[in-house]
């Protein structure tokens, strides 16, 4: 037979100059080179693995007799548009389409792109791959194969049922061990790597919003636990310094504690990886609590993720994430607050059935609960495969959707010539929350993230919320009506987020460009938290919050001790890290607030205690010359670890009326 040339395509976005490892198209060549009956008949080319010129990516593609591109949202229209010049230059190239963007009911997909993509393969890729390539060039036999789909001549679709999931992933071998991802890195001796690491399959929950539960829910299988630890040894050999870890519930099998314990090991041993990112199990609290630890006592970990995504119990239902319990995230919250190891959360705007309130109660519960480190308010989007994509699922729920340019937070826009930019489609509206609370939600949660969340106001909102006995609600409920006239820069900043929330339902991008601070695209808090300090309008802010607290304090009939609130609004705006501070700065209280903040955020007790007390604030340690760098350095770098505070010593603390 003769000799057959692929090419595989998996454009991924980069990450701080650093570019993913392309694990999934690795994976098909090495399938390939393994099991095929003669191997010597297929050459590969080096795969795509970034965004580059259309033109060049035609270039190196053009000499295939079969290109294969795997698909995600990120990538989804670029590849369509390599796919179209590559048939516009060489007609009888072969043109397969996988991945998870590839529609399970791909009839429209295939039409909109006829004459351009010959055949999908859906779900697994790896044996169906080698299939198409052994027929190859007999594209009729093409037609039978399992998990196939093609367009006929005459319009119809031919949509052939799944092969069978894999159920011994040693069938797969390892991309790394064998020298293909070798060769890439040798081919490109200047890039920076992060890994793509793959310890199982599958994922037993079935969150509608989600399209990973949708193809896999069903039993986890597992790579050899022998295999994992070599292939952690080889990252480390190649100063690998980023992982991403692709499993859905890293910590559902018994092992993942050993797992984790052998990558800490490595670190320890040769200092890489510097970080391995995982995707929490759901349920195995106790699994998910050991392996957590582990990570983050090691530094692997900047901070663990509990992904609750609402707390709203009907919302739970209907998203058919009701079967995974509040209970274990708050439970590990706990657990995390007291061993110091700081945890982040995400919420997901505009959940079927979630409202106004429910949302702003769901915030505020999280709050109460001890999540004080950082809240991800994440946007929802609909990716094909999910079941909210199901035209009567959307129905069903009202949902209102945009089409909106993906833009990477802090994130540029590179456009060249020929670019093809990407989009996802966004959930600005439903049913239960209508376009109008949509953009009341957003902005609150852009609201709750700049006052609590980049730690402008978090001192005297929890002074305000344990001491004076007050809910969080009716303190954001006191930033978001402030009158303009009389509080004009907290009317500002409510109106530039419900401006912004209006230009997302319009279609423009989720986060905020700044051509002046670093180029980039901020999310709309951090951009006000810029502005304020930018701007030199940080002092009247805390002039209208001190007012704001002390007016909604008293609207509740809540009283502090004489002195608290202003004290916590001097405590708080001292600590926040600033550009161009010089020297440290000494500060006299009234009160004990370090030893109260710091117990709070550790969840212990909320005491506070009346006592004159001398602090020295540390800004010599770590100082920002500049605008640029603190952006950098402090609100790019600090977004997930909330570290918008420096350090504070008591420097001496005596009975209050004590000199």
């Amino acid at each position: 037979m003769s000799a057959v040339t692929i090419g595989l395509a998996q454009i991924n976005n980069s990450f701080s100059g650093q570019n993913y490892l392309p694990y999934s198209v690795a994976v098909l060549e090495s399938y390939v080179r393994r099991h095929a009956p003669n191997p010597d008949r297929y050459r590969f080319l080096a795969p795509l693995f970034k965004r580059i010129p259309i033109d060049a990516a035609v270039d190196h593609l053009i000499d295939a007799d079969v290109v294969g591109l795997s698909t995600y949202v990120w990538n989804a229209r670029i590849s369509v548009e390599i796919a179209r010049r590559l048939k516009r230059r060489r007609p009888d190239i072969a043109i397969v389409f996988g991945g998870p963007h590839v529609p399970d009911r791909p009839d429209d997909f295939l039409r909109e792109h006829r004459g351009i993509i010959d055949f999908c393969v859906h779900n697994e890729g790896e044996c169906t791959f080698l299939a198409l390539l052994e027929a190859f060039p007999d594209r009729a036999a093409w037609m039978g194969l399992p998990g196939v789909s093609h367009l006929g001549p005459d319009g119809t679709v031919q949509r052939n049922p799944n092969a069978p999931r894999l159920r011994d992933l040693s069938e797969l071998p390892s991309p790394f061990l064998d020298g293909t991802l070798d060769r890439l890195m040798a081919d490109n001796p200047d890039e920076s790597w992060i890994g793509l690491w793959e310890t199982n399959r599958g994922c037993p929950f079935r969150c509608t919003y989600c399209d990973w539960g949708s193809a896999t829910a069903a039993k986890v299988v597992q790579v050899d636990m022998e295999r994992l630890k070599r292939e952690m040894d080889w990252f480390a050999a190649r100063r690998i310094e980023f992982i991403f870890c692709c499993d859905a519930n890293f910590g559902i099998l018994p092992r993942d504690v050993d797992l984790a314990a052998y990558a800490a090991e490595v670190r320890a041993r040769t200092g890489y990886p510097r970080s391995l990112s995982v995707q929490n199990t759901k349920n195995a609290t106790e699994r998910a609590y050991q392996t957590q630890k582990i990570l983050s006592d090691s530094g692997l970990s900047k901070g663990v993720a509990l992904s609750m995504q609402s707390l709203d119990a009907p919302t739970l239902a209907n998203i058919k994430r009701d079967n995974i319990s509040l209970d274990t995230f708050l439970e590990l919250q706990r657990r995390f607050t007291q061993d110091r190891v700081e945890t982040f959360s995400d919420l997901i705007l505009a959940l079927p059935g979630e409202t106004f309130e429910s949302f702003a109660e769901g915030v505020c519960r999280l709050i109460e609960s001890g999540q004080h480190n950082r809240v991800q308010f994440n946007n929802l989007s609909i990716l094909p495969n999910a079941e909210m994509a199901d035209p009567e699922y959307r129905a069903r729920f009202g949902l209102v959707t945009v089409d909106s340019e993906i833009i990477n937070i802090h994130g540029t826009r590179v456009v060249t010539a020929d670019d093809v930019p990407e989009f996802q489609e966004m959930v600005v509206g439903t049913a239960a929350m209508p376009p109008e609370d949509w953009r009341r939600t957003r902005a609150l949660s852009w609201m709750v993230a700049l006052a609590h969340y980049d730690k402008l106001l978090q001192v005297p909102l929890l002074v305000c919320h344990h001491r004076g006995g007050i809910g969080f609600r009716p303190l954001f409920d006191a930033f978001m009506a402030a009158d303009g006239a009389r509080f004009p820069v907290v009317g500002a900043i409510r109106d530039f987020f419900l401006a912004e929330a209006a230009n997302i339902q319009a279609g423009l991008p989720e986060f905020v460009f700044s051509e002046d601070w670093l180029g980039i695209y901020w999310p709309a808090d951090e951009y006000v938290f810029i502005q304020l300090t930018a701007e030199g309008r940080l002092d009247a802010f805390y002039a209208e919050a001190a007012t704001l607290l002390a007016e909604t304090l008293a609207a509740a009939g809540a009283a502090l001790p004489e002195g608290a609130l202003a004290d916590a609004l001097r405590f708080n705006r001292a600590l926040l890290k600033q550009p161009g501070a010089e020297g440290d700065l000494h500060l006299t209280l009234g009160f004990d607030l370090p030893g109260f903040y710091q117990r709070v955020r550790q969840g212990g007790d909320d005491r506070l205690e009346a006592a004159v007390t001398d602090i020295r604030i540390d800004r010599t340690t770590q100082v920002w010359p500049d605008l640029a760098t603190w952006c950098r350095e402090v609100v790019w770098w600090g977004n997930k670890k909330g570290a918008y505070l420096y350090g504070a010593d008591t420097i001496d603390r005596r009975p209050a009326g004590h000199h």
